[in-house]
């Protein structure tokens, strides 16, 4: 199980801390190809949803890691859960209607937390 969690977590964590790192540093234009939702969404919450994104993925591998509070890896996986529903929402309260990445990430998400659970 040990090495399933960090085989799942490390490339959930590689995923978000991309996303995230592009939210964060690009501009409305650049992520526009990418993400079809971001005109829709003011800026700030764009910035402050790669934040969260970047803290995510780091919660998912530091606690174990370092073996302290490791409860945060829970914590980081069902944040991220929540994190794929609402995008869910808000690809399918828009025009894009293209869900799959994101329920990929949200069962990829749950299965980190089961993971993280069963340790």
């Amino acid at each position: 199980m040990n090495i399933a969690y960090w085989i799942v977590a490390g490339l959930l964590a590689l995923f978000y801390f991309y996303a995230g790192t592009m939210k964060v540093i690009r501009s409305r234009d650049q992520l526009r190809p990418m993400m079809a939702w971001v005109d829709r969404v003011p800026l700030p919450v764009v910035r402050a949803l790669g934040t969260v994104e970047v803290l995510g993925a780091t919660g998912l591998l530091l606690p174990p890691l370092t073996g302290i509070a490791p409860s945060l890896a829970s914590a980081a996986a069902v944040g991220f859960v929540l994190l794929q529903t609402g995008a869910i929402a808000v690809h399918l309260t828009g025009e894009d209607r293209r869900i799959t990445l994101n329920l990929g990430l949200l069962v990829t998400a749950a299965v980190t937390l089961w993971l993280a659970t069963a340790r």
